[in-house]
């Protein structure tokens, strides 16, 4: 959550906030056949992205997965670890102690200063999700000599990923993955397949005329 909290059209919070959400989604508005619900994703923004409520804030997700979290007879868990840049979100909801993971990003940045919050949102269709606690642990991780003089409550909340969050696409692990296939990804795959052909021909080749001279030898 970012330093000040204000209500808005994503689950009761603001669409462009500051910091880090875990969003805990239970029904489709997009209506896609490639992802089931209840879902877990998560998103870092600096305030100049939108959470499109309508598309379940896929243009903007960093990682997620499908979660079945509802009807339960028993408590359900999220964890959510934070450390030397790297964001892991894990879930236990078989009352099993079986953590499993949804979430895990490299790269992120999030600044000191902000706060813990949670808000939730409901249509015609809705049923109850009490949080029962919250837990907060500080983590002891060494530093750098350059993190230690870097004032982290006034760098902006990022993500560095190699290309932009948009170009997800759904993976049921919840693992992020690149993007579809481009035209010279396709023309790479081609020629290594031709270059392997190739490769296993002369192998072949090769080994069919050691037999060859091997067998004119028992003549």
């Amino acid at each position: 959550m970012g330093p000040s909290f204000s209500t808005g059209t994503v689950f009761g919070s603001s669409a462009k906030f500051h910091g880090l959400a875990i969003f805990i989604d239970t029904y489709p508005n997009d209506e896609a056949p490639d992802r089931s619900f209840p879902y877990i994703s998560a998103m870092v923004n600096n305030g100049s992205l939108p959470y499109e409520h309508g598309k379940d804030g896929r243009s903007t997700e960093l990682g997620g997965c499908s979660v079945e979290v509802r009807n339960k007879e028993h408590d359900t868990y999220l964890a959510i670890r934070y450390s030397k840049g790297r964001l892991t979100i894990m879930v236990d909801v078989d009352d099993q102690n079986d953590w499993k993971e949804c979430v895990d990003i490299g790269g992120v940045r999030l600044p000191t200063g902000y706060y813990f919050g949670a808000s939730a949102a409901t249509g015609d269709l809705s049923d109850n999700h009490d949080i029962i606690s919250m837990k907060m642990y500080q983590l002891m991780v060494e530093h750098t000599l350059e993190e230690d003089s870097q004032d982290w409550t006034k760098i902006e909340p990022s993500v560095s990923l190699l290309k932009s969050p948009k170009d997800n696409i759904d993976d049921p692990t919840g693992n992020f993955r690149s993007s579809p296939l481009t035209g010279w990804k396709v023309f790479l795959l081609l020629l290594c397949a031709l270059l392997g052909i190739v490769v296993c021909a002369v192998v072949g080749a090769v080994v069919f005329q050691k037999r060859q001279e091997r067998n004119k030898r028992f003549y």
